[in-house]
């Protein structure tokens, strides 16, 4: 009998790869002259924007109630460092290399609801974990010498996963009293301020001599795809099926986001990494064969 994806599995799928080509789109529009974090700020503005205009029209209010505002502030400075990390990051290193370390996410959500008393994880989990960050190590170790160059670019990326980690933790509470939609919309906004303050410098020097139709198209992809269409399809999926069938899909990205790099930047993986991916991977298969999914992680924000 022939298995077919039904039209949420393609939402679901769709909304994985979105994701995955953000790194792609991101390391190179990097490359070709935006600075990193005028990059940033540009483009999570014009994405705020979209969504607040979608949440508006959909809801007609982006009120919380005043006890919750701590928490939504929390979570949007946590954004702010993700992103920052995020950046910067994909203009140190490969996207192949984000890619692979972003994988990590699931081992930090699982150690942070941990320490804040959420879950409380049996030794497979903790097993799992040992096997990712060896991954981890791997990939550093493959990285070069030094704390320079691809090495920081590492450490950076497992800075996004563990910002993002803590972010997907601490809106597990508003995510039960409002929609998703509201939600994103809100972190969204608190989050570009500190972003918009800090992407000063970079926004000064930033030119746009030389962009091009590619870069154009690149950028617009940045903001409507990664950052406005996969809140939509994510959220509108995981309504229809719930949580656990949508973080199968979710385990793909990492990988996706690999192949990505490696067809359209022409980036190559060495042994090291390729082991540190391995590891990497039997983590999340280990961790998730272990431990079903109750809740999944929030849409991205890169």
């Amino acid at each position: 009998m022939k298995a077919r994806f039904s039209p949420v599995d393609l939402m679901l799928l769709g909304a994985i790869l979105l994701w995955a080509l953000n790194l792609t789109v991101t390391r190179y529009v990097l490359t070709h002259g935006f600075r990193p974090l005028a990059y940033a700020t540009t483009r999570y503005f014009a994405a705020t924007a979209l969504f607040y205009c979608f949440t508006w029209q959909r809801e007609r209010s982006f009120r919380i109630a005043v006890s919750d505002g701590k928490l939504a502030g929390l979570a949007g400075v946590l954004v702010f460092v993700n992103q920052v990390t995020f950046v910067l990051a994909l203009h140190r290193t490969t996207a192949s290399s984000v890619g692979l370390l972003l994988g990590t996410t699931p081992i930090f959500v699982g150690v942070l609801a941990t320490l804040v008393g959420l879950e409380r994880l049996s030794r497979s989990f903790w097993l799992a974990a040992a096997i990712s960050f060896v991954g981890v190590g791997a990939i550093a170790a493959g990285g070069g010498s030094g704390l320079s160059g691809a090495v920081v670019g590492d450490l950076l990326a497992i800075g996004t996963a563990a910002t993002w980690a803590a972010y997907s933790v601490a809106i597990t509470p508003l995510m039960r009293r409002y929609s998703p939609f509201r939600i994103s919309s809100l972190i969204l906004g608190i989050g570009w301020v500190p972003l918009a303050l800090v992407s000063i410098p970079d926004l000064s020097r930033q030119g746009i001599d030389g962009f091009g139709w590619k870069m154009a198209l690149a950028f617009g992809y940045a903001v409507i795809g990664p950052l406005f269409l996969t809140n939509i399809l994510w959220f509108t999926a995981i309504a229809k099926v719930g949580p656990s069938r949508a973080s199968l899909f979710a385990n793909l990205q990492p990988f996706i986001a690999v192949f990505f790099g490696l067809v359209l930047l022409s980036e190559h993986l060495n042994r090291w990494e390729v082991v540190g991916g391995v590891a990497i991977a039997g983590g999340i298969v280990l961790e998730r064969w272990r431990r079903p999914v109750a809740q999944p992680l929030p849409v991205p924000a890169e």
